[in-house]
């Protein structure tokens, strides 16, 4: 859809849009109150802003819509966005699967949530790096790269729906 007919998209339509991108709902009203938005940059600002930070229940509503990395999307989750956004995973790597099922274990173990990364422009290695990387971090900083990444994640969502 283009700008113009995302800010005469009525709100209810409009708000489930945006869910798919990140559901937050505070998020979601920020940019709703944002329109009419001149540019797609406008856009962009409010969306960021609004997203950079996340509270302890935001940050579970948003993760609750993301699959693991590697593993199918399901009910509850957004599986075209995850799909694409995941398609630089090597599902047919026996040794990729088992490597991310045994990381995605232990960084749940370790956070008590999903791992969760901008998988798009990335492939199985990178993801995997990161994985292990970030599984050296400690709460604090993993909760703030975990924001950042859902704040990466809505934006690509949010400019590749405003095509």
């Amino acid at each position: 859809m283009s700008l113009d007919d995302f800010n005469l998209l009525p709100e209810p339509a409009a708000r489930e849009q945006l869910a798919r991108c990140l559901d937050v709902e505070r998020w979601v009203d920020a940019v709703l109150l944002g329109r009419p938005y001149a540019d797609v940059g406008a856009l962009r600002q409010v969306a960021a802003t609004a997203a950079g930070s996340l509270s302890d229940d935001e940050l579970e509503s948003a993760l609750a819509r993301h699959p693991r990395i590697g593993e199918r999307a399901g009910a509850g989750h957004d599986a075209g966005h995850s799909a694409r956004e995941q398609s630089g995973v090597d599902h047919g790597d026996a040794d990729v699967t088992a490597r991310l099922a045994d990381g995605n274990r232990a960084y749940e173990e370790r956070f008590d949530r999903v791992f969760l990364i901008r998988a798009a422009g990335r492939d199985s290695g990178e993801i995997l790096a990161e994985l292990s990387r970030r599984l050296d971090n400690d709460d604090a900083t993993e909760r703030e790269e975990t924001v950042t990444q859902l704040r990466e994640i809505a934006l690509l969502r949010l400019e590749g729906m405003i095509g």
